[in-house]
Parts: C-alpha cells; structure tokens; sequence
C-alpha cells in the first residue's frame, strides 16, 4: 500500500481545505500502478506523440492523480504546495489546460469516459499504437453518457480502450443491486475483475490485457475500499469531502506510517 502518496494526499487537502480524501485512497494504488508499469509516457515531453493516455473521468479523485503525478516528475514540488491555490495549476480537478499530464478536463462524471472513446477511436482511424486507459467511478457508471460510449467503443472494436472502473461500492448506496461486471460483458466487453489495492493481482490483469489479442475493448473491474488505509476515514459517511483538523491529520499519518 502506498503509504506515502497517502500522506501526499492528505497534506494537499489539509493545507488547502480542499479534496477528497477518501475517493483519492481508493484510487491511488490504481493510477500509481498504471505509471510505473503499464503507461508509456515521458514526464519530460507530457505531450510527446507515442504516449499512452490516461483519463481520470471520476475527476474529483485528482488528488490522487497529483500526488502520483508528482512522483514520476511531470508535476513539481510547488505545484503540490500550491494546490487549490489562486497562484496554482491544480485545482479540485484536473484542468488540461493547466496540468501537464492531464489529458481532459474532468469532474462533472460521465464526460471524462466518452473523450477516451473519442481519443481512441481517432487513434485507431490513424492506425496509431497509442493505448487509452481511462478510470471511473462505480457511481459515474449511472450516467447515460457511460453506456452511449461503451456502445460505440464495443461497435467499433476499439481494442486499443481499457476502461478501469473503481467498484468501491459508492452507487450501492443508491443501487444496492448493481452488477457491474455483468453490465459490461452485456455492453460487448472483455471484463476483468481484480483487486485495485493489490501489486501482485494487478501485475497479472494488466499482463492478461497486453497479451490478449481480442479486439473487444476492456473494462476492468477493480474491488477497491473508499479511504483505503485509514480506518477511520473508510467507508462512506462524513469523510467524503472532509478536511482533517490537526489531530485527525496526525492519526491519519500515524496510521499510515505504522502500516508500512
């Protein structure tokens, strides 16, 4: 568990006010996996044209993204400190007109997902390689945008799509009986289920997509646990958009420093 893009994450809301922690956690081991073992990007040439992309449509989790970001050098040391600032380039979420790294401007949930089939769908016209991984929220899969694009992206094949949808039971508490994986498959995907916190398990579903030679998109399904880390901060009741006062974020760290 990454203990330390935690404690990044935390920091940022603390000083800024602003954030959400708990959808960050549920996140973070995700987006750090998919930097430093699946993406093929250059932090120093953000818009270099043989890159992968990535798109966080569930936007609001960008603290996450900064933190992860940071760590493989496209953001600095005073991006991170003025997060959520007037004289900063990373607000609540993310901005690609600001954020090197950020491909869309994401946060209102459902329109994220549909620019990934855009970008794919054009990539694959121009017989380009690129890859697009794009990671939702269980609760955005309720928006009609999600579907429409799902349909399209099966219907033209684009196998060159992974969708990675953080299942942190969110929607449940709306849409107790929801069964994502189903969805999908219906939708004409290849679906993957896998544990969003786990190195090992995620090694071998991002191994299974790169060698599978189906021209389906993929969809895969990450059980994650919104606010990952911290027990008091898992789950899903007052820590959703809570800012932790100095004794919350010095148990917040405490508890994260013990568990490495």
């Amino acid at each position: 568990m990454n203990a330390d893009l935690r404690i990044k994450i935390s920091d940022m809301v603390y000083k800024s006010g602003e954030g959400h922690i708990p959808s960050s956690f549920s996140i973070v081991d995700i987006i750090d996996h998919l930097y430093g073992k699946v993406l093929n990007v250059k932090s120093a040439d953000p818009e270099w044209k043989g890159r992968d992309y990535f798109i966080l449509s569930k936007g609001h989790g960008c603290g996450a993204f900064y933190a992860v970001l940071h760590k493989y050098g496209f953001l600095t040391n005073k991006d991170i400190e003025d997060y959520s600032t007037a004289q900063g380039i990373l607000g609540g979420h993310p901005d690609a007109t600001n954020v090197p790294g950020a491909e869309a401007s994401t946060g209102s949930l459902g329109h994220g997902f549909p620019t990934a089939v855009g970008i794919a769908l054009g990539l694959k016209i121009k017989r380009e390689q690129n890859k697009v991984f794009a990671l939702l929220g269980d609760g955005e899969c309720h928006e009609g945008t999600i579907w429409e694009a799902a349909n399209i992206a099966a219907n033209r094949e684009l196998h060159n799509l992974c969708a990675i949808i953080d299942w942190n039971r969110s929607a449940s508490q709306l849409m107790p009986i929801d069964d994502l994986p189903s969805k999908w498959k219906a939708f004409g995907w290849d679906v993957y289920i896998m544990d969003g916190h786990s190195s090992v398990d995620m090694e071998k579903t991002f191994k299974e997509i790169s060698l599978s030679e189906n021209k389906k998109p993929k969809a895969i399904i990450a059980n994650t646990i919104k606010g990952k880390g911290v027990s008091f901060v898992e789950g899903h009741g007052p820590w959703h958009h809570k800012v932790p006062s100095d004794e919350e974020l010095r148990l917040i760290k405490e508890e994260l420093t013990l568990s490495e």
